[in-house]
């Protein structure tokens, strides 16, 4: 990607350097929060789907040592990218990114500890983004929330977890998805007294069902800063801990 295309951005406060697209699809607070909630201990095979630029499996990566990492992006040039990302942080032997689409990476029946996701949510009645890589980043017109959360589940070894953030009008389909499975829902409020937009899911493979409600986490204050809480987070890179099934 022509540096004229591109950024440079700072995550973690700093611990992560990573370059994106100008335009299009650019990670964000959801990027850092999903990485955060993943529950992966030092020697953890994980997986990404649809990992872009690679900003959430290296801000994973910076939080959480001795983890190896795959990620799989379908855009050849955010993964050339994202390994040249990795390189940045000098993460490239434990983070790599692979071409494909999750149904043919799902074929190679290989399984990982824990798999994460961020997947395009909003509808197909949502407006078209001007950027079609945004658009194809963004807008689910082939229910890509049901499809990546049953490949998933496929992909992940008994014990193991799934994570997704999606927005509040799909938890429906994700959790008829993961129908059989149990896990914890976890809202994310914009301020104390505001309705949830975001939802952070963790499904669990440990042959219990249902799912439990978390009290969620409230990410700004009144005045639109951080509340200390995110900050620890999204700064300073603490893990989110979305409480037990």
């Amino acid at each position: 990607m022509n540096a004229d295309n591109a950024t440079l951005d700072r995550f973690l406060g700093g611990r992560v350097v990573a370059a994106q697209p100008a335009k299009g699809f650019r990670a964000g607070h959801d990027t850092v929060l999903l990485a955060a909630a993943v529950p992966a201990a030092p020697g953890s095979a994980v997986l990404e789907l649809g990992s872009g630029a690679g900003v959430a499996s290296l801000c994973l990566a910076a939080r959480a040592d001795g983890v190896r990492i795959t990620g799989i992006e379908i855009d050849p040039e955010l993964v050339a990218l994202a390994n040249e990302n990795a390189a940045r942080n000098g993460m490239a032997a434990r983070v790599r990114f692979i071409g494909s689409d999750v149904t043919q990476f799902a074929a190679r029946k290989e399984t990982f500890d824990h798999v994460f996701f961020n997947p395009p949510f909003h509808r197909d009645s949502g407006n078209v983004s001007p950027s079609s890589a945004r658009d194809l980043a963004k807008r689910d017109p082939a229910d890509a929330v049901q499809t990546w959360t049953r490949a998933a589940l496929a992909m992940t070894g008994p014990g193991g977890s799934v994570t997704a953030i999606i927005s509040t009008d799909r938890e429906a389909d994700l959790l008829a998805a993961a129908a059989g499975f149990g896990g914890i829902a976890f809202p994310l409020f914009p301020r104390s007294g505001e309705p949830a937009k975001r939802l952070i899911v963790r499904i669990v493979k440990d042959g219990c069902s249902g799912f439990a409600r978390a009290a969620g986490l409230v990410l700004h204050e009144s005045d639109g800063k951080n509340t200390g809480a995110a900050e620890a987070i999204l700064r300073h890179a603490g893990a989110l801990d979305l409480g037990s099934p």
